[in-house]
């Protein structure tokens, strides 16, 4: 059975994500941090894990944030071996905007240190870049993306997948491209 999880800030739309992946509903809500454990569930001979959102999560004590953020650390990387891909749900509308005022704080922009805390564990990525529906320039913003993240040129199209989870914007491109992922990390495994 092949894993793959979905990560992501809070609020980036994760379990809607999932939702029209699967058809399977996850418990969501319109305030960040509504799941706040991580959820698993069958699809398809798939498990489909729902992880926390990480960063800002409305209504809760800082040290609880810290508890949950250190759980999903440490839930990937007892687990690295076992996961076959990565789907690192952001917005892409306030994306850039987050990057850019982490980086004038001269701070790693957290969606990018997961993002590289993944492919140090060799745990094949998607980004899946969510809300197109609201952004203007959906090429600019994932060209963006691409170099904070340090995506070659070569692989954005296979690494950056702009989705609109409320619409279903390009669904079966992504779960074209996650089956794609677990079939080539399955032959390297064999």
């Amino acid at each position: 059975m092949a894993t793959i999880i979905f990560v992501g800030r809070s609020n980036v739309g994760k379990s809607t994500l999932i939702y029209r992946l699967t058809g399977k509903r996850v418990r969501r809500g319109k305030r960040p941090g509504v799941t706040r454990k991580i959820i698993e569930l069958e699809w398809k001979n798939h498990k489909v894990i729902d992880m926390p959102g990480f960063g800002f999560m409305l209504g809760l004590p800082r040290e609880v944030q810290e508890r949950i953020k250190d759980e999903i650390v440490h839930f990937i990387e007892d687990n690295a071996d076992k996961i076959d891909v990565a789907v690192l749900v952001v917005d892409g509308k306030a994306a850039p905007e987050i990057i850019e005022r982490w980086e004038k704080r001269g701070e790693i922009p957290i969606d990018v240190e997961f993002y590289q805390f993944l492919r140090e564990l060799n745990i094949p990525t998607i980004v899946a870049v969510n809300k197109i529906d609201k952004v203007k320039n959906v090429q600019r913003v994932i060209h963006f993306l691409a170099e904070k993240f340090g995506v070659p040129w070569s692989e954005i199209d296979k690494v950056f997948i702009p989705v609109s989870a409320k619409f279903g914007d390009n669904i079966e491109r992504l779960k074209n491209r996650i089956y794609e992922v677990i079939r080539e990390r399955q032959e390297q495994r064999a």
